[in-house]
């Protein structure tokens, strides 16, 4: 029976957030400008859909890296994900849009895979 329960919880922590209302959105902008994002502190609720942002202004192009926080969320539309669903890339002047519900609360690396060298780095935190 504690295996049955434990199961439960597990399932539980990693289903679909089915009661997720799209249509109440929250908006979140980061700008990424060469080698760094604004902001690169990111906050967000669990179990509030959110739609992200993510602008590119500059000349270079640029990966909202965060494999970990996405493998936690339930993302609207996977295919704005990158092909290993880690990343968003973002060509130089374009923006793109990820809306998802943030699971679990936690803490989540974030980086541009190209650029984190350089220190284009940061956070994400889900209370």
């Amino acid at each position: 029976m504690k295996l049955a329960a434990a199961m439960g919880v597990l399932l539980a922590a990693t289903a679909p957030a089915a009661s997720a209302d799209w249509s109440q959105t929250q908006p979140v902008t980061v700008t990424t400008r060469d080698y760094e994002f604004s902001p690169n502190r990111l906050v967000f609720k669990h179990g509030i859909a959110y739609r992200l942002h993510i602008d590119n202004p500059g000349k270079e192009q640029h990966e909202f890296t965060a494999p970990e926080f996405f493998k936690a969320a339930e993302i609207r539309d996977p295919t704005v994900l990158n092909a290993d669903k880690t990343e968003v890339e973002v060509p130089p002047g374009r923006a793109k849009d990820v809306e998802f519900v943030a699971r679990r609360p936690g803490h989540y690396p974030l980086r541009c895979s190209d650029h984190d060298w350089a220190g284009m780095t940061g956070e994400i935190i889900v209370e």
